[in-house]
């Protein structure tokens, strides 16, 4: 018998048959314990889990029905098997129309014990398994892996939090990188569809011929090569969420399906006759302004009108560095290769990088350089020379404040270099560099002269 394998409760008034089937059983390496009726039994299930119960139907005190009652109020994850005598095997059916799993009839034959018993514990595990499953992924996508302690970002956590339940058709816009996928399983996993599916679609990955397909399914002859009927994404996702991702790269003629499929919440597959109804909510995603498509009469304006009822806008990584921190701790927790090699932190000056860096490719590309960086790295710290070039040799305004401390640059030096670079950021704009220096005009121009540049 292994320690750590499946507990059965046996629940018989009778210690001979306690003892028969504790010894068929544990001959089946299952971990055994009994109990002499069901007040008993109840006692022992509040201290332990039992994936199976096998019951005795006539008990003194509470007998088999009474506990399994009990069971499934209290203890649904358990499978409860009654065992009666042939004379009651009416009353175990009804028990079995209650809720019981299966029945066995006494003399109980051992070969028939281990068959019933092996299909409730598979049967209960694998129940335990999928529970387990869901709660993981609501841990993962709750909020734990959209990092951010920004203004925007605690935006982007309140709306979600506020649109999760209901039944409203989202927009997701923001640039390539910047996590939409993400906030789309967010808004899934706390939502009341997180038990059933959340179906991702690239529409921009499957060619055009194949997509109608894909989301809408087909039957055995709708084309050539449709020797069977086939479910699309759209019954794939029922009583769930379908996020449609690069929504703008759908063509023309499939946007027109998706707008009556959107209108009248129903499908029809390619080549059926008739259409079915669907229960899906549907997020949408794109990296372009959809305002401009419809203008260019790329996308359908009625269609950009139905999706667009929620638009959750995700800011670039650049105009939220102050979370640049936060996202580095978390990714490094994340990265296989940092774990492996226990990578505690950044270096100050490999950070200051990084937050110099204007991040194109936003939280993808982040993700991309700290794990190369982690591969590389010999230390338990990330240090400068293991980022990229173009990241370790940017001039930003860490490393000139850097540059100016270690070189022991005056104060008056350090004030020119840092307001032509401002005003070079502002695209030679004096009227916004005088507000982000937090000087009056007069003031920069007179500086401006001094430093002998042109008004």
């Amino acid at each position: 018998m292994i320690n750590d394998s499946p507990a059965i409760l046996v629940v018989d008034d009778e210690p001979e048959m306690q003892q028969l089937l504790r010894d068929i059983l544990e001959e089946e390496h299952y971990r055994v314990m009994v109990a002499s009726d069901g007040h008993d039994a109840l006692n022992r299930m509040e201290t332990e889990k039992f994936p199976v119960v096998l019951t005795d139907l006539r008990m003194k005190g509470m007998d088999g029905l009474a506990l399994l009652d009990h069971v499934l109020r209290k203890h649904p994850e358990s499978n409860l098997i009654m065992m009666t005598a042939f004379g009651t095997v009416e009353s175990a059916v009804d028990a079995m129309k209650l809720g019981a799993f299966d029945y066995l009839t006494k003399p109980i034959k051992s070969n028939e014990l281990s068959v019933t018993v092996a299909k409730a514990m598979r049967e209960a595990l694998l129940r335990q398994e999928v529970k387990q499953l869901r709660q993981q992924v609501s841990r993962e996508f709750g909020f734990g892996q959209i990092l951010g302690k920004s203004k925007p970002m605690k935006e982007i956590f309140d709306l979600i939090r506020r649109v999760a339940d209901s039944q409203t058709n989202i927009l997701i816009t923001g640039e390539s990188g910047t996590g939409k996928e993400l906030v789309a399983k967010a808004i899934h996993y706390n939502s009341q569809r997180k038990s059933a599916p959340f179906v991702p679609v690239n529409c921009a990955a499957i060619p055009e011929l194949l997509l109608e397909s894909e989301l809408f399914g087909h039957v055995r002859g709708a084309f050539t090569d449709a020797k069977s009927d086939k479910p699309g994404l759209f019954e794939e996702a029922h009583d769930g969420t379908l996020f449609l991702d690069e929504i703008s790269e759908m063509p023309m003629m499939l946007q027109a399906k998706l707008l009556r499929a959107v209108q009248e919440r129903e499908i029809r597959r390619v080549g059926a006759t008739r259409s079915m109804a669907i229960n899906v909510r549907l997020v949408v995603a794109t990296n372009v302004q959809l305002v401009e498509e419809v203008k260019a009469k790329r996308f359908r304006e009625d269609l950009y009108y139905r999706l667009n009822v929620i638009e959750l806008h995700l800011p670039p990584l650049r105009d939220r560095k102050e979370d640049l921190p936060i996202l580095v701790q978390g990714l490094l927790q994340k990265s296989v290769t940092a774990q492996q090699k226990h990578i505690e932190s950044v270096e100050e000056p490999a950070m200051a990088r990084l937050m110099d860096y204007q991040w194109p490719g936003n939280v993808r590309e982040l993700e991309n350089i700290l794990e190369r960086a982690a591969t590389l790295t010999q230390g338990n710290k990330i240090c400068l020379d293991d980022l990229p070039s173009n990241i370790r040799n940017i001039q930003g305004d860490g490393q000139l404040i850097g540059d100016a401390a270690e070189r022991l640059l005056p104060l008056e030096q350090l004030e020119k270099s840092y307001i032509r670079r401002v005003l070079e950021k502002m695209g030679g704009n004096k009227y916004q560099t005088a507000h982000v220096l937090g000087i009056d005009r007069k003031t920069l121009y007179r500086k401006l002269a001094e430093m002998e540049e042109v008004v």
